[in-house]
Protein backbone atom coordinates (compact mmCIF):
# COMPACT_ATOMS: atom_id res chain seq x y z
CA UNK A 1 0.00 0.00 0.00
CA UNK A 2 2.35 2.64 1.00
CA UNK A 3 4.54 2.04 -2.64
CA UNK A 4 1.63 1.93 -4.61
CA UNK A 5 0.61 5.40 -2.43
CA UNK A 6 4.51 6.60 -3.27
CA UNK A 7 4.39 6.40 -6.55
CA UNK A 8 0.48 6.23 -8.14
CA UNK A 9 -0.91 8.90 -5.56
CA UNK A 10 1.76 11.23 -5.01
CA UNK A 11 3.80 11.07 -8.14
CA UNK A 12 7.39 10.03 -6.31
CA UNK A 13 9.76 8.52 -8.95
CA UNK A 14 10.90 4.95 -8.53
CA UNK A 15 14.51 5.43 -7.78
CA UNK A 16 13.38 7.67 -4.79
CA UNK A 17 15.16 5.73 -1.63
CA UNK A 18 11.94 5.88 0.02
CA UNK A 19 10.07 4.03 -2.80
CA UNK A 20 12.91 1.38 -3.43
CA UNK A 21 12.58 0.60 0.53
CA UNK A 22 8.71 -0.02 0.05
CA UNK A 23 8.82 -2.04 -2.70
CA UNK A 24 11.20 -4.24 -1.56
CA UNK A 25 8.95 -4.85 1.51
CA UNK A 26 5.98 -6.07 -0.77
CA UNK A 27 7.06 -9.66 -0.67
CA UNK A 28 6.46 -9.55 3.49
CA UNK A 29 2.92 -8.30 3.59
CA UNK A 30 0.78 -10.22 5.68
CA UNK A 31 -1.87 -10.98 2.28
CA UNK A 32 0.80 -11.29 0.28
CA UNK A 33 2.83 -14.18 2.02
CA UNK A 34 -0.80 -15.95 2.93
CA UNK A 35 -1.68 -15.65 -0.74
CA UNK A 36 1.50 -17.58 -2.00
CA UNK A 37 1.35 -20.00 0.69
CA UNK A 38 0.88 -23.94 1.19
CA UNK A 39 2.27 -24.18 -2.47
CA UNK A 40 2.56 -27.66 -3.82
CA UNK A 41 5.52 -29.05 -5.38
CA UNK A 42 3.37 -29.35 -8.81
CA UNK A 43 2.93 -25.59 -8.48
CA UNK A 44 -0.93 -25.68 -7.26
CA UNK A 45 -2.46 -25.30 -3.95
CA UNK A 46 -3.79 -28.56 -3.28
CA UNK A 47 -7.06 -27.65 -4.61
CA UNK A 48 -8.61 -27.32 -8.25
CA UNK A 49 -7.11 -24.89 -9.85
CA UNK A 50 -10.37 -22.35 -9.96
CA UNK A 51 -11.78 -22.97 -7.28
CA UNK A 52 -12.82 -19.82 -5.47
CA UNK A 53 -11.03 -18.63 -4.40
CA UNK A 54 -8.30 -20.72 -3.13
CA UNK A 55 -7.50 -21.61 -6.40
CA UNK A 56 -3.88 -20.26 -8.04
CA UNK A 57 -5.99 -18.62 -11.02
CA UNK A 58 -7.79 -16.13 -8.29
CA UNK A 59 -4.24 -16.18 -5.96
CA UNK A 60 -2.52 -15.10 -8.31
CA UNK A 61 -4.99 -12.30 -9.77
CA UNK A 62 -5.07 -10.98 -6.54
CA UNK A 63 -0.78 -11.34 -5.90
CA UNK A 64 -0.40 -9.22 -9.21
CA UNK A 65 -2.82 -6.26 -7.75
CA UNK A 66 -0.74 -6.41 -4.83
CA UNK A 67 2.15 -6.08 -6.30
CA UNK A 68 3.74 -9.45 -6.80
CA UNK A 69 7.52 -8.85 -8.12
CA UNK A 70 7.69 -10.76 -11.52
CA UNK A 71 11.06 -12.37 -10.09
CA UNK A 72 8.82 -13.89 -7.85
CA UNK A 73 9.24 -17.80 -8.07
CA UNK A 74 6.41 -19.17 -6.17
CA UNK A 75 3.80 -16.83 -8.15
CA UNK A 76 5.82 -18.12 -11.61
CA UNK A 77 5.44 -21.74 -10.33
CA UNK A 78 1.75 -20.82 -9.83
CA UNK A 79 1.67 -19.33 -13.52
CA UNK A 80 2.95 -22.21 -15.33
CA UNK A 81 0.95 -24.74 -13.46
CA UNK A 82 -2.30 -22.76 -14.07
CA UNK A 83 -1.08 -22.56 -17.99
CA UNK A 84 -0.72 -26.53 -17.56
CA UNK A 85 -4.27 -26.38 -16.64
CA UNK A 86 -5.75 -24.27 -18.90
CA UNK A 87 -7.83 -26.19 -21.91
CA UNK A 88 -6.94 -23.35 -24.77
CA UNK A 89 -5.38 -22.67 -26.67
CA UNK A 90 -5.90 -26.26 -27.64
CA UNK A 91 -9.47 -26.30 -26.96
CA UNK A 92 -12.16 -24.58 -28.79
CA UNK A 93 -15.52 -22.90 -27.42
CA UNK A 94 -18.63 -23.21 -29.32
CA UNK A 95 -19.42 -21.35 -32.03
CA UNK A 96 -23.36 -20.52 -31.69
CA UNK A 97 -24.90 -17.79 -34.64
CA UNK A 98 -21.82 -17.20 -35.39
CA UNK A 99 -20.48 -16.34 -32.17
CA UNK A 100 -18.07 -17.96 -29.76
CA UNK A 101 -19.37 -18.81 -26.73
CA UNK A 102 -16.97 -19.12 -24.03
CA UNK A 103 -15.85 -17.90 -19.92
CA UNK A 104 -13.62 -15.58 -21.84
CA UNK A 105 -12.47 -13.93 -18.44
CA UNK A 106 -10.81 -17.19 -17.26
CA UNK A 107 -8.08 -17.18 -19.83
CA UNK A 108 -8.50 -13.17 -20.27
CA UNK A 109 -6.92 -13.39 -16.30
CA UNK A 110 -4.11 -15.61 -17.30
CA UNK A 111 -2.73 -13.83 -19.76
CA UNK A 112 -2.78 -10.36 -17.28
CA UNK A 113 -1.24 -12.32 -14.76
CA UNK A 114 1.71 -14.08 -16.82
CA UNK A 115 2.21 -11.02 -18.63
CA UNK A 116 2.40 -8.98 -15.27
CA UNK A 117 4.79 -12.21 -13.77
CA UNK A 118 7.13 -11.19 -16.86
CA UNK A 119 5.54 -14.12 -18.84
CA UNK A 120 3.70 -12.88 -22.00
CA UNK A 121 6.83 -14.60 -24.28
CA UNK A 122 5.60 -17.77 -23.44
CA UNK A 123 3.61 -19.48 -26.87
CA UNK A 124 0.63 -20.56 -24.66
CA UNK A 125 -0.06 -16.80 -23.71
CA UNK A 126 1.08 -15.25 -26.88
CA UNK A 127 -1.59 -17.83 -28.71
CA UNK A 128 -4.91 -17.26 -26.01
CA UNK A 129 -3.67 -13.83 -26.45
CA UNK A 130 -4.54 -13.75 -30.48
CA UNK A 131 -7.33 -16.42 -29.36
CA UNK A 132 -9.24 -13.71 -27.52
CA UNK A 133 -8.72 -11.38 -30.03
CA UNK A 134 -10.43 -14.05 -32.46
CA UNK A 135 -13.27 -14.96 -30.71
CA UNK A 136 -14.33 -10.99 -29.92
CA UNK A 137 -17.78 -10.55 -30.39
CA UNK A 138 -18.81 -7.40 -32.77
CA UNK A 139 -19.81 -4.89 -30.24
CA UNK A 140 -16.43 -5.72 -28.50
CA UNK A 141 -16.97 -7.95 -25.78
CA UNK A 142 -17.42 -11.81 -24.63
CA UNK A 143 -20.06 -14.07 -23.68
CA UNK A 144 -20.67 -17.57 -22.64
CA UNK A 145 -24.36 -17.70 -23.23
CA UNK A 146 -25.14 -20.63 -25.23
CA UNK A 147 -28.60 -19.14 -26.02
CA UNK A 148 -28.54 -18.71 -29.92
CA UNK A 149 -30.46 -15.25 -29.09
CA UNK A 150 -27.86 -13.58 -27.04
CA UNK A 151 -26.20 -11.26 -28.94
CA UNK A 152 -25.09 -8.67 -26.67
CA UNK A 153 -21.89 -9.53 -24.81
CA UNK A 154 -21.58 -10.04 -20.85
CA UNK A 155 -20.04 -7.09 -18.22
CA UNK A 156 -18.66 -10.22 -16.37
CA UNK A 157 -16.91 -11.98 -19.06
CA UNK A 158 -15.33 -9.11 -20.58
CA UNK A 159 -13.94 -6.74 -18.14
CA UNK A 160 -11.10 -9.20 -16.40
CA UNK A 161 -10.40 -10.05 -20.62
CA UNK A 162 -9.70 -6.66 -21.26
CA UNK A 163 -7.50 -6.18 -18.44
CA UNK A 164 -5.90 -9.45 -19.27
CA UNK A 165 -5.01 -8.37 -23.03
CA UNK A 166 -4.25 -4.76 -21.77
CA UNK A 167 -1.65 -5.83 -19.54
CA UNK A 168 -0.26 -8.25 -22.29
CA UNK A 169 -0.48 -5.47 -25.19
CA UNK A 170 1.57 -3.46 -22.52
CA UNK A 171 4.58 -5.47 -22.85
CA UNK A 172 4.31 -7.40 -26.23
CA UNK A 173 2.44 -4.37 -28.59
CA UNK A 174 0.40 -6.90 -30.43
CA UNK A 175 -1.48 -5.07 -33.14
CA UNK A 176 -4.63 -7.15 -33.47
CA UNK A 177 -5.07 -7.68 -29.13
CA UNK A 178 -4.17 -3.33 -29.46
CA UNK A 179 -7.29 -3.42 -31.51
CA UNK A 180 -9.14 -5.79 -29.69
CA UNK A 181 -8.52 -3.75 -26.33
CA UNK A 182 -10.19 -0.29 -27.79
CA UNK A 183 -12.73 -2.17 -29.34
CA UNK A 184 -13.46 -4.11 -25.72
CA UNK A 185 -12.96 -0.27 -24.21
CA UNK A 186 -15.01 0.99 -26.12
CA UNK A 187 -17.93 -1.85 -25.63
CA UNK A 188 -18.00 -0.41 -21.28
CA UNK A 189 -17.76 3.74 -22.65
CA UNK A 190 -20.93 3.31 -24.87
CA UNK A 191 -22.71 2.44 -21.90
CA UNK A 192 -21.05 4.82 -18.99
CA UNK A 193 -19.84 2.15 -17.24
CA UNK A 194 -23.36 1.10 -16.01
CA UNK A 195 -26.08 2.07 -18.04
CA UNK A 196 -28.24 0.71 -21.17
CA UNK A 197 -26.75 1.69 -24.20
CA UNK A 198 -30.42 2.74 -24.97
CA UNK A 199 -30.80 5.35 -22.40
CA UNK A 200 -30.29 6.12 -18.77
CA UNK A 201 -31.34 2.94 -17.59
CA UNK A 202 -28.83 1.43 -15.01
CA UNK A 203 -28.63 -1.99 -16.05
CA UNK A 204 -27.66 -3.41 -12.33
CA UNK A 205 -28.04 -1.76 -9.07
CA UNK A 206 -25.27 -3.85 -7.73
CA UNK A 207 -22.77 -2.10 -10.80
CA UNK A 208 -23.04 0.86 -8.94
CA UNK A 209 -21.48 -0.04 -5.62
CA UNK A 210 -18.53 -1.01 -4.05
CA UNK A 211 -16.60 -4.56 -3.39
CA UNK A 212 -12.63 -5.65 -3.08
CA UNK A 213 -11.87 -8.16 -4.28
CA UNK A 214 -14.60 -8.34 -7.61
CA UNK A 215 -13.20 -11.78 -8.55
CA UNK A 216 -15.44 -12.46 -11.94
CA UNK A 217 -18.11 -9.94 -10.85
CA UNK A 218 -18.70 -6.55 -11.77
CA UNK A 219 -19.10 -2.88 -10.04
CA UNK A 220 -18.27 0.80 -11.50
CA UNK A 221 -14.82 1.50 -9.85
CA UNK A 222 -13.22 -1.83 -10.93
CA UNK A 223 -14.65 -0.97 -14.59
CA UNK A 224 -12.93 2.61 -14.16
CA UNK A 225 -9.32 1.01 -12.87
CA UNK A 226 -8.84 -1.39 -15.75
CA UNK A 227 -10.01 1.61 -18.49
CA UNK A 228 -7.41 3.99 -16.71
CA UNK A 229 -4.52 0.83 -16.94
CA UNK A 230 -6.21 1.22 -20.72
CA UNK A 231 -5.28 4.76 -21.15
CA UNK A 232 -9.38 5.46 -21.39
CA UNK A 233 -9.29 7.34 -18.15
CA UNK A 234 -9.72 11.14 -19.75
CA UNK A 235 -12.74 9.84 -22.07
CA UNK A 236 -15.83 11.95 -20.59
CA UNK A 237 -17.94 9.16 -20.95
CA UNK A 238 -16.23 7.43 -17.27
CA UNK A 239 -17.66 10.91 -15.77
CA UNK A 240 -20.90 9.71 -14.60
CA UNK A 241 -19.55 6.31 -12.66
CA UNK A 242 -16.86 8.50 -11.44
CA UNK A 243 -18.97 10.93 -9.92
CA UNK A 244 -20.62 8.15 -8.07
CA UNK A 245 -17.78 6.61 -7.22
CA UNK A 246 -16.66 9.99 -5.52
CA UNK A 247 -20.23 10.30 -3.91
CA UNK A 248 -19.14 7.53 -1.84
CA UNK A 249 -16.14 8.85 -0.10
CA UNK A 250 -16.50 9.32 3.73
CA UNK A 251 -15.68 12.28 6.01
CA UNK A 252 -12.37 10.87 6.40
CA UNK A 253 -11.48 10.90 3.12
CA UNK A 254 -11.23 7.00 2.31
CA UNK A 255 -13.74 4.57 0.95
CA UNK A 256 -15.66 1.84 2.45
CA UNK A 257 -16.88 -1.62 0.70
CA UNK A 258 -20.54 -1.90 -0.21
CA UNK A 259 -20.59 -5.48 0.21
CA UNK A 260 -18.40 -8.71 -0.34
CA UNK A 261 -18.07 -11.71 -2.54
CA UNK A 262 -16.00 -13.95 -0.15
CA UNK A 263 -15.51 -15.47 3.60
CA UNK A 264 -13.00 -16.88 5.51
CA UNK A 265 -12.96 -20.87 5.77
CA UNK A 266 -10.77 -23.59 5.18
CA UNK A 267 -7.47 -22.41 3.82
CA UNK A 268 -7.61 -20.04 6.86
CA UNK A 269 -7.17 -23.14 9.31
CA UNK A 270 -11.24 -21.87 10.78
CA UNK A 271 -13.67 -23.54 8.55
CA UNK A 272 -17.44 -21.90 9.62
CA UNK A 273 -19.21 -24.47 10.76
CA UNK A 274 -18.99 -29.02 10.18
CA UNK A 275 -18.54 -29.04 6.67
CA UNK A 276 -17.37 -31.92 4.62
CA UNK A 277 -14.09 -31.39 2.99
CA UNK A 278 -15.59 -32.02 -0.26
CA UNK A 279 -18.14 -29.19 0.78
CA UNK A 280 -14.98 -27.00 2.26
CA UNK A 281 -12.84 -27.59 -1.06
CA UNK A 282 -16.44 -26.46 -3.12
CA UNK A 283 -16.88 -23.17 -1.04
CA UNK A 284 -15.80 -19.82 -1.88
CA UNK A 285 -13.83 -19.60 0.82
CA UNK A 286 -10.75 -16.58 1.19
CA UNK A 287 -6.95 -17.24 2.03
CA UNK A 288 -7.08 -13.72 3.42
CA UNK A 289 -9.30 -11.34 5.43
CA UNK A 290 -9.48 -8.03 2.89
CA UNK A 291 -11.10 -6.06 5.46
CA UNK A 292 -15.05 -6.80 6.18
CA UNK A 293 -16.13 -3.79 7.87
CA UNK A 294 -14.28 0.20 7.83
CA UNK A 295 -12.42 1.41 5.08
CA UNK A 296 -11.11 -1.07 2.48
CA UNK A 297 -7.55 0.06 1.18
CA UNK A 298 -7.72 -1.25 -2.12
CA UNK A 299 -11.04 0.52 -2.84
CA UNK A 300 -9.48 3.92 -1.49
CA UNK A 301 -6.21 3.30 -3.36
CA UNK A 302 -8.11 2.71 -7.01
CA UNK A 303 -10.45 5.55 -6.39
CA UNK A 304 -7.49 7.85 -5.32
CA UNK A 305 -5.67 6.38 -8.47
CA UNK A 306 -8.24 7.54 -10.75
CA UNK A 307 -8.84 10.82 -9.38
CA UNK A 308 -5.10 11.60 -9.78
CA UNK A 309 -4.71 9.58 -13.37
CA UNK A 310 -8.49 12.02 -14.72
CA UNK A 311 -6.88 14.97 -13.25
CA UNK A 312 -9.31 15.87 -10.97
CA UNK A 313 -7.23 15.53 -7.82
CA UNK A 314 -4.87 18.12 -7.51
Amino acid sequence: MRYFTLTDILGRPEGASEVIAAKRQIPNGPRLKALLSGQRPDGGFGVHWYKKWAGPHWRLVSAVELGVPPENEVARRAARYLLSRLPWPEARPSRIAGLWRLHASIPGNAVGVCSRLGMADDARVKRIAELLAEWQWPDGGWNCDSAEDARHSSFYESLSTLWGLNEYLRVRGDGDVRDAVNRAAEFFLKHRLFKSCHGDTVMDARWVKLHYPLYWHYDILQALRVLDRAGKSGDPRTREAFDIVKSKRSRDGTWRPEGRYWRLGKATGRPSGRLSEVDLNRASTEVVDWGREGPNEMITLNALRFLVRSGRLP
